[in-house]
């Protein structure tokens, strides 16, 4: 079971991002704020949970969260001021668009850059720790890959589908027999030398 807060009696944020790693698409953040007394022992780390059971989760959070938003940061942001910053861009802009303000902010990961005086923690492998980062990273990987599974219609070739843009071999199978698309990341290295 993952704990609930860092410090009872507090309202913290848990945030994740989702995406990086992927050739095309944007980077997707999610904040979450649980109610302290909120225990679901389904909630884990996206990566380690079926499409289907971040699918149920994904409705469970939004249903008793006390604030929850998704952001991202798209390809053409990616491209101009690199991943990295593009990850905590899109953070701040889901925790600047929480109706709740957090008191706390518990970051996913080893670094931040917070636009916002909001005290915070960054907790590598948090997702696998906190139940809050956990179901952010819950909300940002359902609502990122919805996104380019709507996408895989309108450029179909690159697997979209099912790598929702990770860098597959059917994903650069499509990169070399298509070439890039418009939502593919200009400053990535699309294909191996």
């Amino acid at each position: 079971m993952l704990l609930p807060n860092l410090v009872p009696n507090r309202l913290e944020a848990g945030c994740d991002e989702v995406g990086r790693g992927c050739l095309c698409g944007p980077v997707t953040a999610a904040a979450v704020i649980l109610p302290e007394d909120y225990a679901n022992e389904w909630i884990n780390d996206s990566k380690k949970l079926t499409k289907g059971n971040r699918e149920r989760l994904t409705n469970e959070i939004k249903e008793n969260a006390l604030a929850w938003a998704i952001a991202s940061a798209t390809v053409e942001e990616i491209d101009e001021i690199n991943i990295l910053n593009a990850s905590f861009l899109a953070m701040n802009r889901a925790i600047d668009t929480l109706n709740v303000k957090p008191e706390f902010l518990l970051i996913d990961g080893n670094r931040f850059n917070p636009v916002y005086d909001i005290p915070y923690q960054c907790i590598v492998k948090g997702d696998a720790k906190y139940a809050s980062i956990a179901a952010a990273s819950i909300l940002a990987k359902t609502h990122r890959d919805e996104l380019m599974t709507k996408l895989a219609l309108e450029y179909p070739g690159y697997g979209w589908e099912k790598n929702v843009g990770y860098p597959t071999k059917a994903h650069r199978l499509g990169l070399q027999t298509l070439g890039p698309c418009p939502h593919h990341r200009k400053s990535f290295r699309l294909l191996p030398k």
